[in-house]
């Protein structure tokens, strides 16, 4: 009976082993994209340090999980006491990185408001300046997805480096023109009428709204993907322990 259910948990460990290999894969995966996608969203990743870094973490989460997920496996099949230990350890301090960085979203998720964005957005947006990471970034996402400022062009009216450094010449940046096409390479189609204000040359909806509708799926879906994560850790981690203790 007892060797029934070590065979059982070992099999069952193998098998949520297997899901974290499959798991640290499409994050290695997706971590590579984020990297070399050429269709837009590197030029946004790039051009923040920050996304930069998040990207990088992809890559060597996605890493992790891979190998761990590996050697649980061999671990698990072969019934080697070294290999399960050292599997539990390592995905023990996962579990708890990712518990923190849930709970760390959860406290500054405030940071993440329309409001914030339109205040930061107001105090340093510079236009055309690429050397500045921020004014960088906020037209490589306008230009990409099509959109202007955080809920619209009036945002730029109160955005004061912005009207100071233009001398009030400009009602929107290039970056709101509307392209042919829509991308960084693109013909603006009237660059004069657009920097006038000039609705019909400008993209009239704001960047807030429409990530947020580009990427609304994706969250949630990024969330049970996350609940998903941990639940199987937690179960390993228990299955890797009693395959542990059961082995003589």
């Amino acid at each position: 009976m007892e060797g029934d259910c070590l065979s059982c948990m070992k099999y069952l460990m193998f098998v949520f082993n297997f899901f974290i290999f499959l798991g640290g894969a499409c994050l290695l995966g997706l971590g590579a994209w984020v990297m070399v996608d050429p269709a837009g969203f590197r030029e946004i990743v790039v051009a923040s340090p920050l996304l930069v870094t998040g990207a990088y973490v992809l890559l060597a989460m996605g890493s992790l999980l891979f190998l761990l997920g590996f050697l649980g496996c061999c671990g698990a099949v072969r019934e080697n006491k070294c290999l399960l230990l050292f599997f539990f350890l390592f995905i023990l301090v996962i579990f708890l990185a990712e518990l923190s960085a849930a709970v760390l979203a959860f406290i500054f998720r405030e940071n993440l408001t329309r409001e914030f964005f339109t205040k930061e957005l107001s105090k340093h947006y510079q236009g055309s300046n690429d050397t500045d990471v921020f004014s960088a970034t906020w037209n490589s996402v306008m230009i990409t997805f099509g959109c202007c400022g955080v809920n619209g062009p009036e945002d730029f009216r109160f955005a004061s480096v912005f009207r100071m450094l233009t001398q009030d010449s400009q009602e929107v940046p290039e970056a709101c023109c509307r392209r042919e096409p829509q991308t960084r390479d693109g013909v603006l189609l009237n660059r004069e009428e657009c920097l006038l204000g000039r609705s019909l040359f400008i993209h009239t909806q704001g960047c807030y709204t429409v990530i947020l509708n580009t990427f609304e799926t994706y969250v949630y879906l990024a969330g049970a993907l996350a609940i998903g994560v941990l639940a199987i850790e937690l179960f390993v981690m228990i299955f890797a322990m009693c395959l542990f203790r059961g082995i003589q």
